[in-house]
């Protein structure tokens, strides 16, 4: 009997790594924590990475009867979401990164590192789907618990050594990355309330579902 099902492992892995984009967050990152000493860098990399799993891991679990129970539809998640986003993104574009950055580091790995980034919507509801299609399968629910575990890892190892790229570009380059940052982040806000208006509307009968 297998205890893993190493096909459904790999489904699940490659659709979050593509959803979260740890090579991605790298100069989001360094924009949001350039400020801070190698220590708390590396600490807030580890917070970061927490949170985002204690989203996705909590969402998978509760997700459907949180939701449920507060009356939220997924669309309505997302749009929050991409708001949090945008007015992150449009701090990097006008350089107020360093407001962002707590003394400790804490604060930028909780929002928006470690959520919405991290532990997204997007992320979120890939898991809830694919714990549905698990049915309760042991070997299935397996291969969630280790692609969690491997995406982890990847969040992890990307922003923890994300120093060193800093070190290899400089302040000059660091600030450039930054200001790419933003702009990457204001299109991927806009993008996730583009998406979310977009399934209201065919929620609503008002275009057709795609």
């Amino acid at each position: 009997m297998n205890v893993l099902d190493v096909r459904f492992l790999l489904e699940v892995f490659v659709t979050l790594f593509v959803i979260v984009d740890p090579p991605g967050t790298i100069p989001i990152f360094m924009a949001l924590t350039n400020t801070m000493a190698a220590k708390q860098r590396s600490r807030a990399a580890l917070v970061a990475t927490g949170v985002g799993m204690l989203v996705i891991v909590g969402f998978a679990v509760f997700g459907q009867f949180i939701l449920t129970y507060m009356h939220i539809t997924l669309p309505a998640l997302q749009f929050a979401g991409g708001l949090l986003l945008l007015l992150i993104a449009l701090q990097l574009l006008a350089g107020q990164e360093g407001e962002m950055a707590a003394t400790d580091g804490v604060n930028v790995a909780l929002v928006p590192l470690g959520t919405p980034l991290l532990g997204g919507p997007g992320a979120i509801v890939a898991v809830m789907l694919f714990v549905n299609r698990a049915g309760g399968e042991g070997p299935k629910i397996a291969g969630i618990v280790v692609a969690l575990l491997a995406i982890a890892l990847m969040m992890y190892t990307f922003m923890r050594f994300s120093g060193v790229i800093a070190r290899v570009l400089g302040d000059g380059g660091v600030t450039l990355v930054t200001r790419i940052s933003g702009v990457l982040l204001s299109a991927i806000s806009v993008q996730m309330l583009f998406d979310s208006v977009h399934s209201v509307l065919q929620t609503w009968g008002v275009i057709a579902a795609s």
